[in-house]
């Protein structure tokens, strides 16, 4: 089932007023705000915000620049920007308190972020994947594609050094832990 957008209507009453009359018209939710709290509105929301605020900035949030309104150019702009967002939701994946974008390979939290390269980023997510312990040889196998049992320390190298970035960016010695049985995420 996919998730509801929201297009939030933020202090620009007119336009509130023409997009509800079009509402049967939209495949989104469509909501007019005059408070502040649009955080509380939003959360775990495909959400666009439009706003007849001069000079507010939200994320997700569509500028209007052009009067009067070209309504066939605006539904087209709100179309585009839902569909950037879902693409852009669908390429996050959250890892305990860190969130890792696929698509530019980067890892934050809060307003912090670290550069991964494609092995890095791959390690942290089949390593996600795992419910337990994963074997060197596993990840041998499905991030570096080895169908040889040679003798190699690729793996642990770049674990290594891999720790060690996120320990100096976050201050995280413990997001990934040796055991007997292989490397674990502590998410």
């Amino acid at each position: 089932m996919s998730e509801q957008q929201t297009l939030i209507i933020h202090k620009f009453d007119i336009l509130f007023n023409i997009l509800k009359e079009l509402n049967n018209f939209f495949n989104f939710e469509l909501i007019s705000t005059h408070t502040l709290k649009i955080e509380e509105i939003i959360i775990n929301k495909n959400f666009l915000i439009i706003s007849g605020e001069k000079g507010a900035r939200f994320t997700n949030q569509i500028i209007i620049k052009e009067y009067p309104l070209d309504l066939m150019k605006l539904v087209e702009t709100i179309n585009i920007n839902f569909l950037k967002n879902k693409f852009n939701q669908q390429n996050n994946i959250n890892i305990g308190k860190y969130t890792i974008n696929l698509n530019s390979r980067i890892m934050f939290r809060s307003r912090t972020n670290l550069s991964l390269t494609e092995k890095e980023a791959k390690i942290i997510v089949f390593l996600n994947n795992s419910k337990k312990a994963t074997p060197i040889i596993d990840l041998q196998k499905q991030v570096w594609d080895h169908k040889s049992k040679l003798e190699t320390h690729t793996v642990e190298t770049h674990i290594y050094r891999l720790r060690k970035k996120i320990e100096k960016k976050f201050n995280d010695k413990t997001f990934i832990s040796s055991l007997k049985g292989g490397y674990k995420l502590n998410a």
